[in-house]
């Protein structure tokens, strides 16, 4: 399993795979008969994401270079925006595909967005059309960009620059509260700021390797992050950085991704494939 998401209700998850296959779990219903599986792709799939504003619409990408529409080159990451009305892929090249989906007709790319540094992911303000736009960078910063790009130049205005690690930032989450956004460095840090002041509130170092996926519980209050390195998954709370909890793994763990409303947190890595903890929860 190389990508994992709750669509906006928590009914339903979806996984996305090395095997090129997507499948649609339900929590209450954990066997594989009870599945649905996707074969959209000819090639692994990278990343999985829900449309926020629709409860049974997802959007992948693959390194066979498709997404909605075919992206020109392998493709590494996917973003919605806040309103369900395009999303952005990401190209292992660097380069930023916006994809526009009007709702009576059918996808369509606009003019790419090369970027002149290593990309790994990008998220849009989470409400409403896209105004703000995060991505990742190679040489550890962020960029906080406005959305849309300029129309003469196609390219993005960067709005703040947060010098957030030492190495490649790799993953990014924003906060359901908008307060803080993670950011998980290859530098096995995993760095919190606030949105108002763009300043660097405090540094969880728990993890021993890359931080593939960060993500922060329904309520904004505990943090988790994924790796491809070490076992067990420690979960912090976001306002005083202690570990309050470690969910112990039997291999690595690179993708998390908390319940949209209820303290269960799903992940990849152990034998078995996805698993599910919290109240009520279990294995799958």
């Amino acid at each position: 399993i190389r990508t994992i998401a709750w669509n906006p209700t928590g009914h339903l998850i979806a996984t996305g795979s090395a095997d090129r296959s997507i499948r649609i779990w339900n929590p209450e219903k954990p066997q594989v008969k009870n599945s649905t599986e996707l074969k959209a792709h000819t090639g692994g799939v990278e990343r999985v994401a829900w449309n926020p504003v629709k409860e049974a619409e997802l959007a992948s990408v693959s390194s066979d270079g498709t997404s909605s529409v075919p992206l020109g080159g392998e493709g590494l990451t996917i973003a919605w925006s806040g309103d369900g009305s395009m999303v952005l892929a990401g190209r292992k090249d660097d380069t930023l595909i916006p994809i526009s989906l009007p709702p009576d007709s059918a996808p369509s790319p606009l003019t790419p967005l090369p970027q002149s540094l290593q990309t790994n992911q990008v998220i849009f303000n989470p409400v409403g059309p896209p105004t703000t736009l995060l991505l990742t960078e190679g040489d550890g910063s962020v960029k906080v960009a406005s959305y849309p790009p300029d129309e003469h130049a196609d390219t993005l205005s960067t709005l703040h620059t947060l010098h957030a690690h030492t190495s490649a930032c790799i993953s990014l989450a924003l906060s359901p509260t908008g307060r803080y956004v993670a950011v998980g460095g290859s530098d096995a840090l995993i760095s919190l700021w606030d949105t108002t002041e763009w300043i660097c509130k405090r540094t969880l170092a728990a993890m021993q390797g890359g931080v593939k996926m960060v993500g922060f519980s329904w309520d904004g209050s505990f943090i988790v992050g994924g790796s491809d390195e070490g076992n067990g998954l420690d979960i912090a709370h976001v306002e005083t950085g202690e570990y309050v909890y470690k969910i112990e793994t039997q291999a690595p763990a690179p993708c998390v991704a908390w319940h949209p409303t209820k303290y269960w947190l799903a992940y990849s890595g152990d034998p078995g494939g996805l698993k599910i903890v919290g109240a009520a929860g279990g294995s799958m």
